[in-house]
């Protein structure tokens, strides 16, 4: 997977120093991205960052698009600074007149949300239920209390837990 991306990046890389007739400073290509964005443009740290669940359930459109988009953020950073609207006319200029891609500013990929646990907490009221994240959970075992807003009660754990 990486060596594909990896040549995608270089020729679209390439395709901007033909027709600007300039040379850029190459990024670093991670693939430490998760949940529903596709790829991420770093620009001060020349870094783009790839989701590999969304690029092997859509690899050709991934490859296509998404690396085009997020080189185009950098070389317009590099071309025009960081004052410029991140898909403002000068990104927009490089999808379409350097990679002649259509500037969509999101994808439609199908992105399945994942499963977290939920800690039940409860209050005197009679529906007051709250479902905490582990985070919030975690506080709480360090000494941390929340109260409900309407009985003014510290929630209490209730031992409950969810998937949702």
């Amino acid at each position: 997977m990486p060596e594909l991306i990896h040549a995608r990046v270089e020729a679209c890389y390439q395709q901007a120093e033909a027709f600007f007739k300039q040379s850029f400073a190459r990024p670093e290509v991670s693939f430490k991205l998760r949940g529903q964005k596709a790829g991420v443009a770093h620009l001060t740290e020349n870094k783009l960052r790839f989701n590999p669940q969304l690029y092997r359930e859509n690899q050709q459109d991934f490859l296509k698009q998404t690396v085009a988009h997020e080189v185009a953020h950098l070389i317009a950073h590099q071309l025009f600074g960081l004052k410029i609207q991140a898909h403002g006319e000068e990104w927009q200029l490089i999808m379409r007149g350097v990679y002649e891609l259509p500037p969509h500013r999101c994808h439609s990929y199908a992105v399945q949300r994942r499963q977290v646990n939920r800690f039940i907490y409860r209050c005197s009221c009679p529906k007051g239920e709250f479902p905490f994240s582990s985070q919030r959970h975690a506080l709480v075992a360090k000494g941390r209390r929340y109260y409900c807003r309407r009985c003014k009660v510290t929630l209490s754990y209730t031992g409950e837990q969810r998937v949702e």
